[in-house]
């Protein structure tokens, strides 16, 4: 631990502003001096106690439950002080001023400070403590952020599964599985004079299969948990009066952007997250691709490549009305190219035909609105595209649902099992780099004359790798990103 992770800490765990109650929370070693200060009294522990709390002079700042939890049977592993007040700004404050006041202040029966050292805990201080003094690892330890910060009920509930420890039960199984392969692994490198092949007999090829299999299995739980937390940016893109706008407020079932029938009414990014089977969507409307005069509107249209080339998928709209039209085409046809120049290699893109309602006669043959390779034709040939394409209609919600589960499927998203918890990217690249591992690993063991210290080397890296997920290797510098972006108090 550093030298921080010794003081004691206090702050407001509660969320700024007004509320019914609002908490001061410390945590320490040798809470009692401070307790009997603001309390006046000692505290039975786990016992919420009614009483008043009172300033240096005697003076009630508010009155309140006070609960007491001696370590290490608390959310910390330390000593825990809740003071539960009314929840106002100012009573809040006055309650931090008291405990730092309080904590400086001399004992009567030792003649030193009552808590020295006590100071305003950082973000994420006192959830750090508690993987650091083993009450949870890592992966819990962030997923109480990741239930703070759930944006979906699917998401809230995979983080649930995260913090009881589902995910972590599963590295665990992974890792004990490992360490018992590279135990036959070392005990051939260590006893190379006896003739018992000892990872032919215990089947060290059979175990390796297996716990490969095992987190392939954790790898795709893991991806989909990653993708309830993180979800997609997915932008729209066009010409101008294709409907982007029309198609955000449709998805979004609320009229957030500007509709009107002048080109360039959208100058700048609308944002809005929609949720599809709990998945996060982030959709963004962007200004209508075009050559303009106009400063604001070029400005805008800046920004439109600029969101385009950090997207995750791209919904290349298309107007109907004007499909057949030669300028009309020429435009779609410029816009293609630079979008391929944008794009990174692997970001995908739909043609979104909108306006089916104004176009009857591509109405009848693309009634069912799915989404249909290019290769089986469209109503006309100057509507081909070199990407699947969805025929829709924005204002009547016509092929709407087949448009979101085409941005399921484009965000990788399966039926929820109910196993799936929280993940995050560095979860899935960390199971990724185990994987990795694991091939090379599986690589040397089926050569001719296995390299075992090669062999052994691979399962080393891919433990340690294992490990940075619970935290049982991890950088202080990965600890401090990982916590810093915590609410303070938690």
């Amino acid at each position: 631990m550093l030298s921080r992770h010794q003081d004691p800490i206090v702050a407001i765990a509660t969320a700024p502003g007004r509320g019914a109650v609002g908490i001061v929370r410390v945590s320490g070693k040798g809470l009692a001096a401070l307790v009997e200060a603001l309390c006046g009294r000692t505290l039975k522990p786990r016992e919420a106690t009614y009483l008043p709390f009172r300033d240096a002079h005697g003076q009630a700042i508010d009155q309140g439950l006070a609960l007491y939890f001696p370590g290490p049977h608390s959310y910390t592993g330390e000593d825990v002080l809740e003071l539960q007040a009314h929840g106002g700004t100012v009573v809040l404050q006055l309650l931090l001023a008291r405990c730092l006041e309080a904590g400086a202040a001399t004992d009567p029966a030792t003649g030193r400070p009552c808590l020295p050292g006590l100071r305003v805990a950082q973000p994420g201080e006192f959830t750090e403590r508690a993987f650091l003094n083993d009450k949870i690892d890592l992966a819990q330890a962030e997923a109480i952020a990741d239930l703070i910060d759930a944006s979906t009920e699917a998401a809230a509930r995979s983080a649930s599964r995260s913090l009881s420890g589902a995910f972590s039960a599963e590295i665990h199984g992974l890792r004990d599985a490992l360490i018992h392969l590279r135990m036959l692994v070392e005990a051939t490198l260590d006893f190379p004079e006896e003739e018992i092949d000892f990872l032919r007999k215990a089947d060290a090829a059979g175990q390796l299969s297996k716990l490969q299999q095992t987190l392939a299995s954790v790898m795709q739980r893991a991806r989909q948990g990653a993708l309830l937390r993180e979800g997609i940016k997915v932008v729209i893109a066009g010409q101008p009066n294709a409907g982007k706008s029309s198609l955000l407020n449709a998805l979004a079932g609320a009229e957030l952007a500007i509709v009107t029938p002048i080109a360039g009414t959208t100058r700048d990014k609308v944002q809005q997250t929609i949720q599809i089977e709990g998945v996060p969507l982030h959709v963004i409307d962007t200004a209508g691709l075009r050559d303009s005069a106009d400063e604001v509107e070029r400005i805008g249209i800046a920004r439109a490549w600029d969101e385009i080339a950090a997207a995750d998928a791209v919904l290349f709209l298309h107007d109907l009305s004007r499909a057949e039209l030669a300028s009309h085409q020429a435009a779609d046809a410029d816009i293609a190219r630079t979008l391929a120049q944008t794009l990174p290699a692997g970001v995908p893109v739909i043609d979104v035909w909108n306006k089916l309602d104004c176009a009857p006669p591509l109405a009848e043959t693309m009634a069912a609105s799915a989404l249909v390779p290019v290769s089986t034709g469209t109503a006309s040939a100057a509507l081909a595209t070199a990407h699947p394409a969805l025929y829709l209609s924005a204002r009547t919600g016509q092929g709407l649902e087949a448009l979101r589960q085409a941005l399921l499927a484009l965000a990788g998203w399966q039926s929820a099992p109910e196993g799936v918890y929280i993940a995050r990217a560095r979860h899935v690249e960390a199971l990724q780099a185990v994987a990795a591992h694991l091939a090379e690993a599986s690589e040397q063991l089926s050569a001719q004359g296995p390299a075992l210290d090669l062999l052994a080397e691979e399962l080393r890296l891919a433990q340690n790798a294992l490990n940075t997920i619970t935290g049982e290797f991890s950088s202080d510098d990965l600890l401090g990103v990982i916590f810093s972006s915590f609410c303070i108090g938690k």
